[in-house]
């Protein structure tokens, strides 16, 4: 670990970032402006002023976060931003929502990627799309158990190809209908003269308005990159930005020449398509090559590049879902064990949990994209609206240079978000939106419960601090010298405090006499939601072993010979395994001891909540031939 490359090995250049982060942006003008332009009905001459809305809206919540990065260098996007600019609750709940979200990127991503492929394939093959969508999810889990960077590298070249392909489409689409300019703008005029006169200037902007809301799955993924800033390269600020700006543009241009095309190509919605393929058939069906038609290859590689994106646009869900998981674990929101990275340097837990709850999420509503893009928007713009919200707190009370800007950026863009929260949720609530809401809501609910149960032990263990108030000074005089070949306690601790003392105590009393020496073991372990660079580790380092220090002091103090040993890691089990079979081969006569939370009524939340490391290890030393015993740490009353 205190090589610079443990750091650099779980990063990512702007361009991976791209790819792996901001294609979840990217792939939403899949479905986007699919659902946006379907919602016009017969009013499709509103496409126009309807892409130039995108594109807009799209452009300043994009710098309203790039201006959220540069004030939260080190990630956690909307809840961290929540939580230290309005408070803990608001940050549970911008959390929970962020959650729910990225597990429906991953379904959403993924079923969106089923319409894509199915849209050319036969009919007779439709019973076939969900299994395909679930192994789908299933073969992404594994890839990124396997590692984050190794996943988004495998997925990059598909990306290049989306690009490629939608360039043309959107590019070739506008350029072919260059000349048609005056009668398409004599269309749109008509068209908006006839819908004034049918509907109303009040009815024909609630049309416009329903149609900008129901469009909301285009920016969904926009926040992806202000969550994920620390796998990135550094500098990491100046890398988030750019992959910011790379992913803003990006999606505009497209999700905006997307509804520009469809009003061009006269695209209208067919039974098994999707609105892009559509529009591809419409554009290059009569693509020749010397001769030879190739419309109809164009068409299926376009959307095999729109699929391929999707898939790498779930991603997000895999990386930056972990990533949230742990921030709010490391506040003991959730299981703090969500906040442990693995020994492949990824958030097994984190990973194993999104999978499994997309899956769910997919069965659910079996691969319905409407639906699953309607529960979708609703807990995204939760997220935007309180993050900027929160930087508009920011600014009011910040009298520095740029704070004019600052509220104009981020009033704006809070309008914007809170206005596409309300139309989404009164077009959809009462149609599969209210479910959303529902889980959002448990999930809060359940975040609360295990924030309360930690703070209640913590409580509890508090009366373990109370025997250090007794212990005695340091008498004076010479220490007790080491003896490799006496008789060794050796004891696995954590930082320094009350439950480590009583360890020590404990030992003493239930072998007294016995033990000529102590070795206090201790691994620092580095989360995730703390791994912001090399320095992280130096910090765990020196943390680690100024608790290592004090133990060895008070040992001196009780006339006891005492040493330590540590290391720092990923995985504690693993560390402190390697540690324990070196320290056996230095003190041959060593007996292992680890503690462990007892609960007086336990329970199986309590065996969630608190990891069984003290039995993994003994498990696993016993196993090698050392001796390793459990010291019990007694947890009293309900409350616990």
């Amino acid at each position: 670990m205190q090589d610079p490359q443990t750091h650099h090995a779980i990063s990512l250049v702007a361009l991976l970032a791209w790819v792996g982060l901001g294609a979840d942006g990217l792939s939403s003008s899949a479905y986007g402006p699919d659902e946006a332009f379907r919602a016009l009905g017969h009013h499709g001459y509103l496409a126009v002023a309807l892409a130039l809305a995108t594109g807009i809206t799209v452009l300043v919540i994009s710098v309203a976060y790039s201006q959220i990065i540069k004030r939260f260098p080190f990630g956690g996007g909307g809840y961290v931003v929540a939580t230290e600019l309005l408070g803990s609750r608001a940050g549970v709940v911008s959390g929970s929502a962020l959650l729910v979200d990225y597990v429906l990127t991953i379904s959403v991503s993924i079923a969106s990627c089923g319409d894509a492929i199915f849209s050319f394939l036969p009919p007779a093959l439709a019973p076939w799309k969900l299994t395909l969508e679930a192994a789908a999810i299933g073969l992404l889990l594994l890839l990124n158990l396997r590692g984050v960077k190794e996943s988004v590298t495998f997925l990059a070249p598909i990306f290049g190809l989306f690009l490629v392909t939608h360039a043309i489409l959107i590019i070739g689409g506008i350029g072919a209908h260059a000349g048609e300019v005056p009668r398409v703008a004599g269309e749109v005029s008509h068209g908006f003269r006839a819908g004034l006169a049918e509907l109303g200037a009040a009815g024909l902007f609630a049309v416009f308005v329903r149609a900008y809301s129901m469009g909301a799955g285009t920016y969904t993924g926009i926040e992806a990159v202000s969550n994920g800033i620390q796998i990135m390269r550094e500098p990491k600020v100046q890398t988030a930005r750019r992959t910011m700006t790379y992913m803003a543009l990006s999606l505009a241009l497209t999700a905006a020449g997307i509804l520009v095309c469809y009003l061009l190509f006269r695209a209208a919605p067919e039974e098994g398509k999707t609105m892009n393929a559509v529009l591809a058939e419409r554009f290059a069906n009569g693509f020749t090559v010397g001769g030879v038609p190739v419309g109809h290859a164009f068409v299926v590689v376009t959307l095999l590049a729109e699929g391929a994106l999707l898939v790498v646009a779930a991603q997000a869900g895999f990386i930056d879902g972990p990533r949230v998981m742990a921030n709010m674990a490391t506040d003991s929101w959730l299981p703090h064990r969500f906040s442990q990275l693995s020994d492949r340097l990824t958030m097994q837990n984190g990973v194993v949990l999104m999978g499994g709850a997309s899956l769910a999420t997919l069965f659910y509503t079996r691969g319905d994209i409407t639906h699953l893009v309607t529960m979708y928007s609703i807990n995204v713009f939760v997220t935007f609206s309180l993050s900027q919200l929160a930087m508009l707190r920011y600014w009011w009370r910040e009298r520095s240079a740029g704070r004019r800007r600052g509220l104009g950026t981020h009033g704006i863009a809070f309008a914007l978000c809170v206005a596409i929260l309300a139309g989404t949720v009164y077009e959809k609530g009462g149609q599969g939106g209210w479910v959303t809401l529902v889980v959002t809501g448990v999930v809060i609910g359940l975040c609360f419960v295990i924030r309360r149960h930690y703070r209640n032990v913590q409580a509890n263990l508090k009366r373990l601090d109370a025997v250090m108030d007794a212990l005695p000074a340091h008498p004076g005089g010479p220490r007790p010298v080491v003896d490799p070949k006496a008789p060794t306690a050796v004891l696995l601790v954590g930082g320094y405090g009350g439950l480590g003392v009583h360890q020590l105590l404990t030992v003493q009393r239930t072998f007294p006499g016995h033990f000529r020496n102590f070795v206090f073991v201790s691994v620092g372990v580095i989360d995730s939601a703390a791994m912001k660079g090399i320095e992280e580790v130096d910090r765990v380092r020196l943390r680690t072993q100024t608790g290592l220090e004090q133990y060895v002091e008070l040992a001196h103090r009780l006339r006891l010979a005492a040493d330590y040993r540590m290391d720092v890691g990923t995985e504690a089990v693993d560390v402190a395994q390697r540690l324990c079979g070196e320290i056996a081969r230095e003190f041959p006569r060593a007996v292992f001891f680890a503690g462990k939370l007892v609960f007086e009524r336990e329970r199986w939340f309590q065996r969630v909540l608190h990891n069984e490391t003290a039995y993994q290890l003994q498990r696993r030393l016993q196993f090698d031939g050392l001796n390793a015993m459990v010291l019990p740490v007694r947890v009293l009353g309900e409350a616990a």
